[in-house]
């Protein structure tokens, strides 16, 4: 099976969730659910999700899903699972603010092979396959020539659901203030992840995300030529929902940075038990 037809099918699957996400951006009908605190969905949500799902089961039946709102779809333990985020941004999307993003990756035991993230009111569409480069349009993309921290644009998410780190969180956010020329918190972790693979923010970082905000944005970095971690230097981002991205020179100095105040361990033990479940920007 193909890297290319898995793309095409994700890429057909995100315009299916950004017409939905299209025609239902500003109903007054439209009425917020909460999943849990500070977790909310909509039928935007469901609608642009069973869009999406419908498309990748009618292509791939024999794979596995992992979709925000309908959870483990298929046959578990198969070669292939997609995770799918058929909005991220919901807070954004409910306020009319126009920053949120369809987030769909495609995994092959263990290892993500194709990541697409579309923003649906632009009509930007970032694209990667594994050893494959990263695209915006259909264009190639690269990373930040930014050296390190020191004068960067950075982007990140405030721990709204993990707010027992929001101490650590804070300390870092300071130490990171102080050298960037800007920080910026924009709602939306797959489309902060797609535009520092694309070169506009030269890093980000954030904690407890899950797995379909991450995926998809990590290959995009990583096929521009940027590094992606958790918060110790390893590979664990898409299990803890702890990540530090960005043009490599950024990534090193910002992941040293962040090591003075944060590590795996010490926000595991502020925010027990949500490792890997949704508890970073909405």
């Amino acid at each position: 099976m193909s890297a290319r037809s898995i793309l095409e099918v994700a890429e057909a699957a995100a315009q299916a969730g950004a017409r939905v996400l299209r025609e239902r951006y500003r109903d007054s009908s439209l009425e917020a659910e909460v999943k849990a605190e500070y977790d909310y969905v909509s039928a935007a949500d469901r609608d642009s999700e069973a869009a999406i799902l419908e498309l990748v089961r009618g292509a791939f039946p024999e794979h596995e899903i992992l979709a925000e709102e309908s959870g483990r779809l298929g046959a578990s333990g198969a070669e292939y699972e997609w995770l799918i985020d058929p909005l991220d941004g919901t807070s954004n999307f409910l306020q009319g603010v126009p920053v949120f993003a369809v987030s769909i990756a495609c995994r092959r035991r263990g290892r993500t092979e194709v990541g697409v993230v579309l923003d649906p009111l632009r009509d930007t569409l970032f694209t990667a396959t594994r050893d494959g480069g990263a695209f915006m349009n259909g264009r190639p993309m690269r990373v930040s020539a930014r050296a390190g921290v020191e004068g960067s644009f950075l982007a990140t998410g405030y721990p709204f659901r993990a707010r027992a780190a929001l101490d650590v969180y804070l300390d870092v956010f300071r130490d990171a203030f102080l050298r960037a020329r800007g920080l910026r918190r924009c709602g939306a972790a797959a489309l902060d992840l797609a535009y520092t693979a694309c070169g506009s923010f030269d890093g980000f970082f954030e904690f407890r995300l899950s797995p379909w905000d991450i995926a998809a944005g990590a290959l995009l970095i990583e096929e521009a030529g940027g590094r992606v971690t958790d918060l110790d230097g390893g590979e664990r981002y898409l299990e803890t929902g702890n990540v530090v991205a960005g043009a490599p020179g950024v990534h090193r100095e910002l992941a040293e940075l962040i090591a003075r105040h944060a590590s795996e361990e010490r926000i595991d033990e502020l925010v027990p038990g949500a490792t890997g479940q949704p508890a970073g920007a909405c």
